[in-house]
């Protein structure tokens, strides 16, 4: 129900004029039937599904993952106390010199990449 509520929150806050994307993963409330409902009734609104298993996609995700593998796998951490303090200079030294990600790929390279992954995965047989 929190996601319909957010759907209805954002039909109320963008012009109706305007076609509304809404990128989510493949999260199940993201798909209920009564969210299917409210965006049959709602054909403005365009859900484009991310991926299952494409959380390299997103940022936040991104983020953990350089937090695991710049800290949390190199680390030995004796206390739970130790391994928040740890956590918190990991995260304060990263906010005080913010960088932006930078894609190495283009769209068109990545989606070739995922295209083809995806085509050996269903193609193995499962």
């Amino acid at each position: 129900m929190e996601f319909k509520k957010f759907l209805t929150a954002i039909d109320k806050a963008v012009p109706d004029e305007l076609d509304v994307h809404l990128v989510c993963d493949n999260l199940a409330t993201h798909k209920t039937p009564a969210v299917g409902d409210w965006l049959a009734k709602h054909p403005r609104f365009h859900v484009h599904f991310t991926p299952t298993g494409s959380s390299w996609i997103n940022q936040v995700e991104r983020w953990f993952a350089f937090l695991t593998d710049q800290l949390l796998r190199r680390g030995v951490h004796k206390s739970v106390a130790a391994l928040e303090k740890d956590v918190r200079n990991w995260i304060k030294t990263w906010n005080d010199d913010p960088k932006p990600f930078v894609w190495h790929k283009t769209a068109e390279e990545i989606l070739d990449s995922l295209a083809k992954y995806i085509s050996r995965i269903s193609d193995a047989g499962h």
